[in-house]
């Protein structure tokens, strides 16, 4: 299962079901995008919440994904088909290619982002 960027921070949020969600998958199939880590960091106010957001990963996260050239060429194949249509951006490609890839199910409150792509198993977290 890959979680998108959304999941954790709504666990960081203190949200109870995003919290259930992720203690409810078994630690060797919790895994995220190296990009999704990219944004927690971005969004981080200070260096307490970066070392939260890496203590997390560390402890919680059995895998990294990084975007090779495949996902990347597949990322591409899909804002080509569905940026302009369905308002797909650049990282959530990326994301949702790299569930393409992996074949794993991809978890987002942003379902709407996902729900058009074609063989992606998408599951829609609701907060």
């Amino acid at each position: 299962m890959i979680f998108d960027t959304d999941i954790l921070i709504w666990y960081f949020r203190g949200n109870q079901k995003a919290k259930a969600l992720i203690s409810g998958v078994s630690f060797r199939e919790r895994r995220i995008s190296s990009l999704c880590i990219m944004e927690l960091v971005q969004g981080c106010r200070d260096r307490q919440e970066l070392r939260a957001v890496k203590e997390f990963i560390r402890d919680n996260l059995s895998g990294v994904i990084h975007p090779d050239e495949r996902i990347s060429e597949k990322a591409i194949t899909l804002l080509e088909g569905h940026a302009s249509a369905d308002g797909l951006r650049t990282v959530d490609a990326l994301v949702a290619a790299t569930a393409l890839r992996e074949d794993d199910t991809l978890v987002s409150a942003n379902y709407k982002h996902f729900k058009k792509i074609a063989g992606l198993d998408v599951s829609k977290f609701e907060p």
